[in-house]
């Protein structure tokens, strides 16, 4: 349900362009999944010169900092504080310090209960109202609802600034306190007041939070002979479900196919890979920079697709693995990109889970596209430019869609 609020805020639009600096981050509402994933570990046991904390190893401590202070303000913290401290609590606290210390919204330290819902995201299966949030400055913006999802359903859209939740202003918070506001019991009701670009009014939507299971690979064959396949997010289970709809578009003689990467925020970078080699024949899909180093990841498996003509749709809520993906098939002139600028998600992060169950998730690197072109705040810019406007949202117009249909019927 959406309903309009008296005008309070406006800083973020000039007309119906957008002046924040975007800061890069995805969050899923449901919990902590972040953009691209290039590697699942485990912290190992290794001996050797370091420091264990509460079973947490930490290696390669340095020598020029003096640990007295941090045990001092610990002993201070316990001794002076006027109520009972819980000591699991503080020592989260601190590890998680270190991680925020390096101001990079995509480096994070998750509990294990926080960790346990990463992993939950990843295998498409969690309760939230189904949306990824990132920040704009010192703002929480929509980068996009899940398909499907109670987000959706109420109206959210990518591009939508949420400025309070349930009445408590969150300008300025951070994306985690704004994921715990959101985050509920299934069944329960959140309301959150945005701002929308070209309204004149903030506006307080009502969604009721759900169990969200998302089928991350859906596809159907029209009448017209094209096939229309959605990747909704690069989960665990992707390429085995992509396989299938393959298969069942081969076997039917199709020969032209929309593959809708809207509003896909990303995932695992293995699934992003092995779903370009469908396309790509063991040519280079996506490159990681870490300093002067480069490494190339190439596509495997057979290229049933190299022949297919194929149109992607991407939006503002194109990020990450779909950006790769999207930009490996247009580097190599495979797809017709048609949509909107992407969102610009191109750096690494790698998680190691711990043995008492938290995580850290941190950048290592960035990705470049097959070609080399650099996919961090810039995205990929489609090959025909088909904008979606709120208005279009309200009337059930498919512009982007439409565009592409059109498209392959003329090929």
């Amino acid at each position: 349900m959406i309903e309009e609020q008296k005008p309070f805020f406006y800083k973020f639009f000039t007309g119906k362009r957008l002046i924040a600096t975007i800061v890069l981050a995805i969050v899923f509402l449901s919990g902590y999944t972040v953009g691209n994933i290039s590697a699942l570990k485990a912290a190992d046991n290794q001996s050797g010169d370091g420091v264990v904390l509460s079973g947490l190893k930490l290696f390669s401590r340095s020598n020029d900092l003096d640990f007295d202070l941090f045990w001092n303000v610990w002993d201070l913290t316990k001794q002076l504080y006027y109520r009972d401290v819980d000591e699991q609590a503080m020592f989260y606290g601190a590890v998680s310090g270190i991680v925020e210390s390096l101001d990079d919204p995509y480096s994070v330290f998750f509990t294990p209960e926080e960790a346990q819902e990463f992993n939950d995201d990843l295998n498409g299966t969690f309760s939230g109202i189904g949306a990824e949030i990132g920040k704009k400055d010192d703002y929480i913006v929509v980068i996009a609802p899940l398909n499907n999802s109670p987000a959706k359903k109420a109206g959210l859209m990518a591009g939508d600034y949420i400025i309070a939740v349930d009445g408590e202003d969150i300008v300025g918070a951070t994306t985690d306190y704004a994921v715990k506001l959101i985050r509920g019991e299934k069944g329960t009701d959140v309301t959150l007041t945005i701002l929308r670009e070209g309204e004149d009014q903030a506006l307080n939507i009502t969604i009721t939070r759900d169990e969200i299971n998302i089928d991350s690979v859906t596809w159907e064959i029209r009448d017209d002979g094209i096939a229309v396949v959605n990747i909704s997010m690069f989960n665990s289970d992707t390429t085995d479900l992509f396989r299938q709809a393959v298969q069942d578009i081969v076997s039917s003689g199709v020969d032209k196919m929309i593959l809708d990467l809207r509003n896909n925020p990303g995932g695992l970078l293995t699934e992003a890979v092995n779903v370009a080699g469908f396309w790509v024949d063991g040519a280079t899909v996506v490159q990681e920079k870490d300093g002067d180093t480069v490494q190339s990841f190439n596509a495997g498996g057979t290229a049933w697709l190299k022949d297919m003509k194929t149109v992607v749709l991407v939006d503002g809520g194109s990020a990450s693995a779909a950006e790769i993906l999207a930009g490996a098939l247009q580097d190599y002139g495979l797809a017709t990109i048609i949509g909107e600028q992407t969102y610009g998600k191109g750096s690494v992060q790698e998680y190691y889970e711990f043995k008492d169950g938290s995580a850290i998730k941190i950048t290592t690197a960035e990705w470049l596209t097959a070609k080399g072109r650099s996919i961090n705040e810039v995205g990929i810019t489609p090959d025909i430019i088909v904008p979606y406007t709120y208005e279009d949202y309200e009337t059930g117009k498919t512009p982007q869609f439409d565009k592409a249909l059109n498209y392959l019927k003329q090929e």
